[in-house]
């Protein structure tokens, strides 16, 4: 792993040395101080202001832990930055931006036990939604030393880590589209899918879920470990991010003037339309007769004509308010 500048602030008065390969340095005094490194994707959300840092850093000094920011520099980073902090020391690390950098954080820190936790700044921040952490930064910052771990199930497509939702078809065709606008949010999305939506038709696909097969004209093929892709678009409802089971939504093409459909995703309601098909299995493959577009937790991921998918029950230590008043 490639090593990078040591980190700029430690709240606390604890002392700071300097390892001699100039990664993410152990501390040496003050053990018993909680150490939590917050991993910032100025690039999430549209509003980033420079008094985050300094926000983050005061309310750590606040609660007496020893905390330490660093910035994302490029795709990956900060997969690195989480890695280097399980193993020196830290006791939580912290995901400061959106989906995709809550997902390269967990990358570094799956199997570790060291907790994750989310300062939400996204354009949708589905997994934050679902685990209910409050989307305001200030709240999210305020509350989140008072959070409690639990394990939470994640799962891998062709490989690749996913903690959200992750589809097939009609929704990676947009994330693909989306990735390259220079215009997000809510409405920025809406006003793409409205535009790609008559042109894009059923695709086919062979699914083999836990021994049962199915041939299926879908729309959206999508793959949820929580309930919902953000924004309260809920995709499925009841999916749980703790039972080993992933919601598979296998959606057709809806006639444009059934608004009541679009509706559903904010209601809750998705599961109970004639146009979806629910499974919850542990593990599946999917194979389509030509390449399809797809999309792992809203990153594009191009297309392909295979997928391998299979949940990893409780790899992941989250931070959550309230784990024992949610049904997650």
């Amino acid at each position: 792993m490639n090593s990078f500048p040591s980190l700029n602030y430690l709240v606390h008065q604890s002392k700071r040395i300097k390892r001699p390969n100039n990664t993410i340095e152990s501390f040496a005094v003050n053990r018993e101080i909680k150490k939590i490194l917050f991993i910032i994707n100025k690039r999430a959300g549209v509003d980033y202001q420079s008094k985050l840092e300094k926000d983050i850093l005061v309310a750590c000094e606040r609660n007496g832990v020893a905390g330490s920011a660093e910035f994302t520099k490029s795709r990956g980073h900060a997969t690195q930055l989480a890695a280097q902090a399980a193993s020196s020391g830290f006791h939580e690390v912290i995901a400061v931006g959106g989906d995709g950098t809550s997902n390269e954080v967990a990358q570094g820190l799956l199997h570790t036990g060291i907790p994750m936790g989310i300062i939400p700044r996204g354009s949708g921040n589905g997994l934050a939604r679902h685990l209910g952490i409050p989307l305001t930064t200030a709240d999210a910052i305020a509350e989140i030393f008072s959070y409690n771990a639990i394990s939470m199930d994640v799962f891998k497509v062709n490989g690749k880590l996913s903690l959200n939702v992750s589809g097939i078809g009609f929704d990676g065709h947009i994330t693909n589209l989306f990735g390259v606008k220079s215009t997000r949010g809510l409405l920025g999305y809406v006003y793409l899918t409205v535009k790609e939506f008559l042109r894009f038709r059923e695709f086919s696909a062979e699914i083999n879920a836990s021994g049962k097969r199915y041939t299926r004209e879908a729309f959206i093929i999508a793959i949820a470990n929580s309930s919902q892709y953000g924004n309260n678009a809920r995709i499925a409802p009841d999916a749980s991010v703790c039972d080993g089971l992933l919601n598979i939504n296998i959606m057709s093409k809806v006639p444009f003037y059934r608004l009541d459909f679009v509706y559903s995703f904010f209601a809750g309601t998705i599961s109970q339309s004639s146009f979806c098909e629910v499974i919850k299995t542990s593990s599946l493959q999917i194979k389509t007769t030509e390449p399809v577009a797809y999309h792992i937790d809203g990153e594009p991921c191009g297309t392909h004509h295979s997928f391998a998918i299979e949940v990893i029950p409780a790899a992941l230590k989250i931070l959550i308010p309230d784990p024992a008043k949610r049904g997650i």
